[in-house]
């Protein structure tokens, strides 16, 4: 008989639990984290890219380091105007370097949240921030993913956050 009482608590129990659930529960954090530079795992998640692709003259590199407040992923470029002589690509000039993450496993889901904050600390110049997102609607001739970008100004060697929002 005391089994049966044991698994008639825990069943009880179960119910109590189930009827008197906290709404908090099922709201979303205020924040969440898509990208941390905190490891240099981080690094593998990233695809750098310049103008070098095309007989430019431009690099690009990313590193983590530890500036003294935790770590940091810090990228860095050096921009040419120049190409290189005999490039199969008809240029005369470029400039250009940046970095996108590689393309993620899963689903991330972020219809809670209507912005996405961008801690950056730069060289005083302006940025463009693209965020891709999946396409839900495969109209014909259109197979790739919905874009959407932000001019992104970053005060030069200050802690900035950026906000791009859909409102």
């Amino acid at each position: 008989m005391s089994r049966f009482r044991a698994l008639w608590q825990a069943s009880l129990n179960a119910t109590k639990k189930a009827l008197t659930w906290n709404v908090e529960d099922l709201m979303p954090p205020s924040e969440r984290y898509i990208f941390n530079f905190n490891s240099k795992d981080e690094l593998k998640r990233w695809h750098l890219y310049s103008d070098s692709e095309y007989g430019g003259l431009s690099s690009a590199s990313l590193e983590i380091t530890d500036a003294g407040k935790g770590l940091s992923g810090i990228f860095s470029g050096n921009l040419s105007l120049d190409v290189s002589e005999g490039s199969k690509w008809n240029i005369s000039r470029s400039g250009f370097c940046g970095m996108r993450s590689k393309k993620l496993d899963g689903f991330i889901d972020l219809d809670s949240y209507d912005t996405i904050a961008l801690k950056l600390k730069g060289d005083g110049r302006c940025y463009i921030s693209t965020i891709y997102t999946e396409n839900w609607v495969n109209s014909p001739g259109q197979l790739e993913d919905n874009s959407w970008q932000a001019f992104v100004f970053v005060p030069k060697d200050n802690w900035y956050i950026a906000k791009v929002s859909s409102m």
